[in-house]
């Protein structure tokens, strides 16, 4: 069923001439639904819209999750994708067969500032670069109440047994939720799976080559299964919100930002909904990477943003193309902060923070100022990730299901994606 936006979005993009009169066009958008693309999609386009006053944009938004992920691959293919959509980088990209759906933009006059760190995760085996990022570079730990720390005299975990003793304090001197999850919106339950990769990555350096190789397995690997068992462990604690099978990704925020929650495992592209929903507790937000097992490697596992993609079927290439031209600039980047604030370090070449940034990007940003402490999340070191991840960390997160078996079920998940994408070895 197609979702109708609120509300339509003036954009602009190159218009044509003809007898001497601009060409009006209409564009379509794709957005994801959470506020903070909604709110980059609609400043990004009035900007646009104010420098070429011609061309309109109508805006949709898609459900997030696997359903999202289906909506995005069905519409691919039948012909019927917006001009411009959102979409994530790295693996899940690699599923949509860019160099059959995607445009390429390494013509675009921009594109050499984009950082490559970026354009490796929306590029094909051939070079070709289909995405612009939508937003700064994200990254997955706990958001965590700072009011509450200050009050019980917490001190911010660097290991894993630390951050269970904290979660056993404020269940015994609070009536908050230790720790917030959020599984109506199952893609929330993946996120202490996912933002464990730099604890993985420490240990075994070479394991995502030889995951993608078919010579390592979650299961296999106690590294990489420990995430599976931190989920198992903070539900078998109770340490959960009572509502957490109910609760949305919204509720989660809200809830760590007013104190009814201390902990919520998330990417830290949600400062943005915490900064246009709950301005006055911006700051009562702080972040911390997912503790592992040893202090001295404490780090954070780097996610990069959604992009703006262009399907080959759009009639209005040239126009989406300017304006993705135009995302790439730090203007652009400018009219991003504007709209939802600044959650992290831009991609873009000549894109600067404010002084005045969110406590929980100051206290992100460290972890990028040593070297040592950041890893990319695995799905950008691979083209394997397999879709039923959302629903396995569920069934770990509400006690159906155990670790060992979680981690088991995964690796057949990962196994079907792989042979999808036609990959050596498996």
């Amino acid at each position: 069923m197609k979702m109708k936006y609120l509300a339509t979005t003036a954009i602009v993009g190159v218009a044509g001439l003809a007898g001497g009169q601009a060409v009006a066009e209409e564009l379509s958008v794709l957005s994801g639904n959470n506020i903070e693309s909604i709110a980059i999609s609609e400043a990004l386009t009035d900007a646009y819209t104010a420098m070429h006053p011609d061309v309109t944009f109508s805006i949709e938004i898609r459900p997030g999750g696997t359903e999202g992920d289906n909506i995005i691959k069905t519409r691919l293919a039948t012909g019927e994708m917006p001009d411009i959509f959102l979409y994530n980088a790295g693996s899940l990209l690699q599923t949509l067969r860019p160099s059959r759906t995607l445009v390429p933009l390494n013509d675009l006059p921009n594109i050499g500032d984009v950082l490559e760190s970026f354009t490796s995760t929306v590029s094909d085996s051939d070079g070709n670069i289909y995405g612009i990022p939508s937003q700064p570079a994200v990254v997955g730990g706990f958001f965590y109440n700072v009011p509450t720390y200050e009050e019980l005299g917490l001190e911010v975990p660097k290991t894993w047994d630390a951050f269970m003793a904290n979660n056993a304090e404020i269940a015994e001197k609070t009536d908050k939720a230790p720790l917030i999850q959020t599984y109506r919106d199952t893609w929330t339950s993946q996120i202490m799976v996912l933002a464990d990769y730099y604890n993985v990555h420490t240990q075994n350096p070479d394991f995502a080559e030889k995951y993608t190789a078919n010579e390592a397995k979650f299961a296999d690997t106690p590294a990489a299964k420990k995430g599976f068992e931190r989920l198992q462990e903070a539900y078998e604690a109770g340490y959960f919100n009572e509502d957490f099978g109910a609760a949305t990704y919204n509720d989660g925020l809200r809830m760590v930002a007013t104190g009814e929650g201390v902990h919520y495992p998330m990417l830290t592209s949600a400062i943005s909904a915490i900064q246009q929903n709950h301005p006055d507790q911006l700051n009562d937000v702080g972040f911390f990477a997912q503790p592992g097992d040893d202090a001295e490697h404490n780090g954070v596992t780097v996610w990069m943003p959604t992009a703006f993609y262009i399907p080959k079927d759009s009639d209005h290439i040239d126009t989406a193309k300017d304006f993705l031209n135009f995302v790439a600039t730090p203007e652009a980047c400018d009219i991003i902060t504007d709209a939802v604030g600044a959650s992290g370090p831009y991609l873009v070449k000549g894109c600067t923070l404010p002084d005045d940034v969110p406590r929980a990007v100051s206290d992100m940003l460290p972890y990028f100022e040593e070297d040592g402490r950041t890893a990319p999340a695995l799905e950008f070191l691979s083209p394997v990730k397999g879709p039923g991840l959302e629903q396995i960390t569920v069934e770990v997160g509400t006690g159906i299901r155990d670790a060992d078996s979680a981690a088991e079920l995964y690796d057949r998940d990962v196994e079907k994606q792989a042979k999808q994408l036609r990959l050596p070895n498996w």
